[in-house]
Formats: structure tokens, C-alpha cells, sequence
């Protein structure tokens, strides 16, 4: 089993960016949605991502943002991965010609299959909680929703925190794990201590799996 990757989402100060870096945060995320409370302008994502060492991977986050508007962006951050969190079709994920991950908003009835497979070009599916509003909801949703064999790497989002992290590894299996509310004070304002132990709960899943894929059976 590999390691799972970590997203911390929702990064607006240069302290917060270093603090989840500390903490062993592979990617990390700045919302270039206006109506987030997270919002951040491109240019200041460009600077907090410049602080970002080697291996690290900043990802923007788009709701039915222009063309033009996800192409500035991507010219001041060449480095980042791009993420869609609205009704953008999988053609307009891709006419910027960048890696990107596409938000799946997961509800009873909703077929994560079919939609993996409208959206191929996905380097990832990022599953969230459906809610009215776009962006995250901070709640989770039922994992039991997720059908076996996505052929898409699954980003575990939704509700996730220091608490739950740990068992929502275990059951899903995801490729990565995604977390914004669950380890701050405040909107926007992370918690350095919340996301040592989220990413300290990622690892100890990490650990339990390996040792139950190493146990002979009795």
C-alpha cells in the first residue's frame, strides 16, 4: 500500500503555510473563489506558494471560474495543480492544459463511476459532501457511497478532522486525503497544532494497514 498523500486546503498566511509544511502536508491549497471566506487573489497565491519547498505542491481551486480568469492564474503559478469545484464540464477542465483534480459533490443516488468516466483526464476525483452551496461543506458525507474499483485515484475530502482522519483512511483507501475546517480556529486561520495531528493520524492509518496487510491469516 502506498502512502497516503495529505492536502491541507484553505491556506491564506505565510505562517499557516509553514506550519502545515512542518506538520508533513504534500500539497496545499489557496481558493481563488470570491465568495469563500478563504478567497485569496491570485497574486497573493502566488506569493504564499513561492515559501513552498521542493516536492510540495500548491493547487488552486476554481468554481466556474473564466477561462482567462484559471489561465492567469496558472501563468503566475506554473507549478500548481489545478482543482475544480463546480459545474465545469471535463473539456473545460482540460483547456488549460494543466494536470487537474474534479470535485465530486457525493450523495445518495449520485453514480461516482459514470463520472469517472466522463472525466478520464482527471489526474484525481476529490469526493466532498453534496451541499446547496459550492466549495466545502465541512460535514461528511457516508463513505459507504463510494464504490470499489474507482479507476480515478480518490482525494478523501468532506468533514475530515484529527479525529476521524484515521478510520476514514482505513475504510476508503484513498489516495489522498483532503482537509480545510477540520484543522482550523477560524475560517482561513489554520491551527498548527490540529494539523500535527492530522497528519500524524494519516500516518498512524498508514501504519495499522501495513501491519494488517502483513498479518498472516490464523
Amino acid at each position: 500500500m502506498s502512502r497516503t498523500r495529505i492536502k491541507i486546503c484553505g491556506l491564506t498566511r505565510e505562517a499557516d503555510v509553514a506550519d502545515a509544511v512542518e506538520a508533513g502536508a504534500d500539497a496545499l491549497g489557496f481558493v481563488l473563489y470570491p465568495k469563500s471566506p478563504r478567497a485569496l487573489t491570485p497574486e497573493r497565491a502566488a506569493e504564499l506558494a513561492r515559501r513552498l519547498p521542493p516536492f510540495v505542491t500548491p493547487v488552486l481551486l476554481f468554481v466556474n471560474a473564466e477561462p482567462a480568469a484559471v489561465a492567469h492564474a496558472g501563468q503566475l503559478l506554473p507549478q500548481a495543480l489545478l482543482q475544480f469545484h463546480g459545474d465545469e464540464t471535463p473539456e473545460q477542465c482540460a483547456a488549460a492544459g494543466r494536470p487537474w483534480l474534479r470535485a465530486a459533490r457525493m450523495a445518495p443516488g449520485f453514480d461516482l463511476l459514470d463520472f469517472a468516466r466522463r472525466h478520464t483526464g482527471a489526474t484525481g476525483l476529490l469526493l466532498d459532501t453534496h451541499v446547496e452551496a459550492y466549495g466545502g461543506s465541512g460535514k461528511v458525507f457516508d463513505w459507504s457511497l463510494i464504490p470499489p474499483s474507482v479507476p480515478i485515484p480518490v482525494v478523501l475530502s468532506g468533514g475530515l478532522n484529527p479525529a476521524n482522519v484515521t478510520d476514514g483512511v482505513l475504510r476508503v483507501r484513498p489516495w489522498a486525503v483532503d482537509v480545510s475546517s477540520g484543522v482550523e480556529r477560524d475560517k482561513g486561520i489554520k491551527d498548527a497544532a490540529l494539523m500535527r495531528r492530522f497528519c500524524q493520524a494519516v500516518r498512524e492509518a498508514d501504519a495499522r494497514a501495513a501491519e494488517s496487510k502483513d498479518t498472516p491469516p490464523c
